[in-house]
């Protein structure tokens, strides 16, 4: 079985999808994906498809769901695949698991990667943190469980993994600053400051991707942009780390044009107090 979570839900078994096509059983499948190996607990799954009103038939109709998914999971294994849809899809006291290895699910092999590449990047091996990194961000073909209607449980899910994916951008980003690539991330970088525009950390990067690449007024611009915006609708001044930035661009702070040194830090640290 090979199941994908980082964009819209897949679930495949013999190149024959198990996804259902009405939501909450997509929604059961969805969070049995996010814990292979492990006993989701029944008012788990009942919280996700019904939240806190839960019907008098919630537990009837759970068992439904699940008698629902063991039936294409059967097909699609076939009468010659040895175990059984039961033995995959298991019945455990006060819960149900899928009895799959976690690499058979992206988001544990996009987990891997990045924390590989994290520990490339405290390392000093720079290149090697940015190919891990990137790796672990091509899993990602759109947003989490785009396709699946996300109750309490799995709007969690979702947001830590969003969160997740914005912090690996950012790391690969920072190792790949430090390898000289400035030119190379300016396109990206306009993208991501769009997308997040109170992002301090991606603000500093985009500041410093500008300046290396010869474009002092467009990096100033981008922090008087965002202290704007800040001031506008938070009544806040940016972070003294990103003050401190946009003063050594003002004075042409030689330390701006480093590409790496000695410090295993973010580019938003680099003018940490």
């Amino acid at each position: 079985m090979k199941i994908k979570v980082l964009g819209a839900l897949n679930a495949e078994v013999n190149g024959i999808s198990i996804v259902p096509s009405a939501a909450k059983p997509r929604q059961i499948l969805a969070l049995l994906a996010l814990h292979p190996g492990r006993v989701v607990p029944v008012p788990t799954l009942m919280e996700e498809v019904w939240g806190t009103d839960l019907p008098q038939s919630s537990l009837a109709t759970l068992q439904t769901y699940i008698l629902q998914l063991r039936r294409m999971l059967g097909i699609a294994m076939g009468p010659d695949v040895p175990g059984s849809a039961k033995g995959v899809l298991a019945t455990r006291y006060g819960g149900y698991l899928l009895q799959i290895p976690a690499e058979a699910v992206d988001v544990y092999r996009y987990e891997r990667l990045v924390a590989e590449g994290r520990q490339a990047f405290e390392s000093g091996e720079d290149a090697g943190a940015a190919a891990l990194l990137r790796e672990a961000l091509a899993l990602w073909e759109g947003q989490a469980l785009v396709d699946v209607r996300v109750g309490p449980v799995l709007e969690i899910e979702v947001m830590r993994m969003e969160q997740s994916r914005l912090v690996a951008q950012e790391r690969r980003i920072d190792a790949e600053l430090r390898l000289g690539r400035h030119v190379e991330l300016l396109a990206e970088l306009s993208d991501l400051i769009a997308r997040h525009p109170q992002h301090e950390g991606l603000h500093s990067q985009a500041m410093v991707a500008l300046y290396r690449s010869g474009r002092q007024a467009a990096a100033l611009d981008v922090y008087q942009r965002l202290r704007r915006r800040l001031v506008g609708e938070l009544g806040v001044e940016p972070s003294p780390q990103l003050q401190r930035l946009h003063q050594a661009m003002l004075a042409f702070d030689p330390r701006l044009d480093i590409a790496a040194g000695p410090r295993r830090t973010s580019t938003f640290d680099l003018y940490a107090a």
